[in-house]
């Protein structure tokens, strides 16, 4: 008999419920069959081109499948992407055998995470060296997708262009920039779902960090996503960096989660 992991089906099916509006906001496409999910924007911005496994307890050769089609296809695109895999829907085997299978489909870890959920209700935050502002203006997009280009190692261009005139992150996303003394540094944002909240594109500018504003901003997003909602379970995907962060809010770590991309020829 199978234990579900329900935390880890929990983080894997928001991923695919969050990121098909955020996907499809870019005027990208979305489509799953056979165990696999493609959310791919094509975008410059690599986490709008991402794809999942959407099976429980997938067994080692359902896993060698998906991965080599999961690869197939992210080799047909144009830009980059990830494959976001959530290791608590893998049986024991295809645990054991993961890296190895997918080395065999050309795909290398990028690196990795944790899912992280939690019911809390948190003050309202604040930092004595920033101002906080919602996204609301085109420039306030353009500041939020560069602080998370920059942060993740990506062209400041893509940054530019990953959320420039999106009606979904100025109206639906409670999405907030840490600003000091006039310049941006940090941000973050929070999704409302069905029954919880997702936090979604935390960043902040490197150079900037181990000054509490990343969390500080976390905080204010988080807040204002309760207090608008109604929801207290919030659901997030957290770096290793990240982590630490989180869990001194009060969230509480489950399935680790790895992010492959194409191998580098």
């Amino acid at each position: 008999m199978v234990l579900l992991n329900t935390d880890a089906v929990e983080s894997r099916d928001h991923l695919i419920t969050i990121w098909t509006g955020l996907v499809l906001d870019r005027g990208g496409q979305v489509s799953t069959d056979d165990g696999v999910s493609r959310m791919w924007a094509d975008s410059t911005f690599m986490f709008w081109n991402t794809v999942t496994l959407t099976g429980v307890d997938i067994s080692a050769d359902a896993l060698r499948d998906q991965l080599s089609r999961a690869a197939s296809f992210m080799r047909g695109r144009s830009q980059a992407g990830y494959l976001w895999l959530f290791e608590d829907v893998l049986s024991p085997q295809a645990r054991q055998e993961l890296f190895g299978r997918a080395a065999e489909a050309g795909l290398e870890l990028a690196f990795s995470g944790r899912g992280m959920a939690g019911d809390l209700s948190i003050p309202e935050p604040h930092h004595p060296e920033l101002t906080f502002r919602r996204v609301e203006t085109d420039d306030d997009l353009v500041a939020y997708g560069e602080i998370n280009a920059l942060a993740y190692g990506m062209p400041p261009e893509a940054g530019r262009t990953a959320l420039a005139g999106s009606t979904l992150w100025r109206r639906d996303a409670y999405a907030y920039i840490g600003y000091r003394d006039g310049r941006p540094v940090a941000c973050a944002a929070t999704i409302g779902g069905p029954d919880s909240i997702f936090l979604a594109l935390v960043a902040t500018v490197p150079g900037e960090m181990r000054r509490g504003y990343g969390e500080a901003v976390t905080r204010k997003a988080i807040y204002e996503g309760i207090t608008q909602t109604g929801q207290r379970r919030v659901v997030l995907h957290a770096t290793q960096a990240g982590q630490p962060v989180y869990e001194r809010i009060g969230y509480h770590a489950n399935t680790p989660v790895y992010f492959f991309q194409l191998a580098k020829s």
